[in-house]
């Protein structure tokens, strides 16, 4: 090879991607010396060959290598032990685990300290069972710039239970859970909808989940220490206690069940379905011939319609598969209970009828 076929050392920095400085050092370090060095200037010249071991050295160095075990490295290289090698790289990789674990584990220690000087505990849950609740209450949510205390999610911490609400005015619902742990205080305030779903994913998989309060924040604070910032919304939220205190009482009970109802909606998806209430089950009403569904009634009868972007949401968050649906006219708003689980409730409002 002639001296014209070999790279001055600043054109072979910008092809292997490490400065000429670094270059200067990995040859004095013994790593990695240039084919050719110039008697009279001290120039650095390298071959083409050697663009495989610059970049290789280079990705080694981004790992963190030190450089004993970078030499090593090539050595085994040289040698062709390919398996001597791999040991180098995964002894080193492992080293780097475990101390990225422990500088995780130092970080949130350190978090849960700062935080716990900002924020008092409310209550600890188990971590699948308030995401559960949580993903149930967003499906009752909307994004509305106008009214943003509908796209939350409204949390009222008791000493013995916490209770969760979420409404789009033509949904209401709320689910109440029993803490595992107490701080023995009262807190409310209405969650971020956004924030909650960014996090739903990671509270499912801890199994617990402590909840503590800060001035404009809801902390989610996660077995392993880490901590989730939830912003709350500053705006009214809809009194519960008044809400349902407005609701006519209910004059006819029925039960439905939950998975012969969906399965009418999603194979006939009408923009309104009409539901007949009877002493023998529900009639649905619908262009086609339409089965009726099981269930049990109270000996009077009536007819509602609902629009399908209300009712279906609430049936598929509903728990358990026989429902109860408490009525007082078909232009008042229908509790929605759970046979199963009683804790959770949804209202949901009648529309008109179509027009024929």
């Amino acid at each position: 090879m002639t001296d014209s076929d070999l790279m001055p050392i600043g054109a072979f920095a910008r092809i292997v991607g490490l400065t000429a400085s670094a270059l200067r050092f990995y040859d004095d370090a013994g790593i990695l010396r240039p084919d050719h060095v110039d008697a009279q200037t001290g120039y650095r010249f390298y071959s083409e060959e050697q663009i495989h071991t610059a970049e290789r050295l280079r990705e080694l160095r981004e790992l963190g290598m030190p450089l004993p075990d970078v030499s090593r490295f090539f050595t085994a290289e040289t040698a062709s032990d390919s398996a001597e090698s791999l040991r180098l790289l995964n002894d080193h990789m492992r080293r780097v685990s475990a101390e990225n674990a422990r500088l995780h584990h130092v970080a949130a220690r350190l978090t849960q300290s700062l935080q716990s000087k900002s924020s008092a505990s409310l209550c600890a849950l188990p971590g699948p069972i308030f995401a559960a609740a949580v993903d149930q209450l967003l499906a009752t949510t909307t994004d509305d710039p106008s009214f943003p205390v509908l796209n939350g999610v409204r949390l009222c911490v008791e000493p013995d239970a916490l209770a969760l609400a979420a409404t789009d005015r033509y949904r209401f619902a709320s689910r109440t859970l029993v803490p595992s742990r107490s701080a023995g205080t009262t807190w409310a305030g209405t969650v971020s909808g956004d924030a909650l779903r960014n996090t739903v994913s990671m509270v499912r998989r801890s199994p617990t989940v402590t909840l503590a309060a800060h001035e404009s924040f809801l902390h989610l604070v996660l077995e392993d220490g880490t901590v989730h910032q939830c912003p709350l919304i500053d705006e009214p939220f809809p009194d519960t206690h008044d809400f349902f205190e407005s609701i006519p009482t209910a004059v006819h009970h029925c039960m439905v069940d939950r998975r012969q109802l969906l399965g009418t909606m999603e194979q006939r998806p009408l923009e309104k379905l009409g539901l007949r209430l009877t002493s023998s089950g529900i009639q649905v009403l619908a262009p086609d011939d339409v089965p009726d569904l099981e269930g049990t009634g109270d000996d009077s009868e009536i007819t509602l319609w609902f629009e399908l972007t209300t009712l279906h949401p609430a049936m598929t968050n509903a728990l358990g598969n026989d429902l109860i649906l408490d009525v007082s006219a078909s232009d008042q708003p229908v509790i929605l209970r759970s046979a199963d689980d009683g804790d959770f409730t949804t209202v949901i409002m009648p529309c008109q009828a179509p027009a024929h």
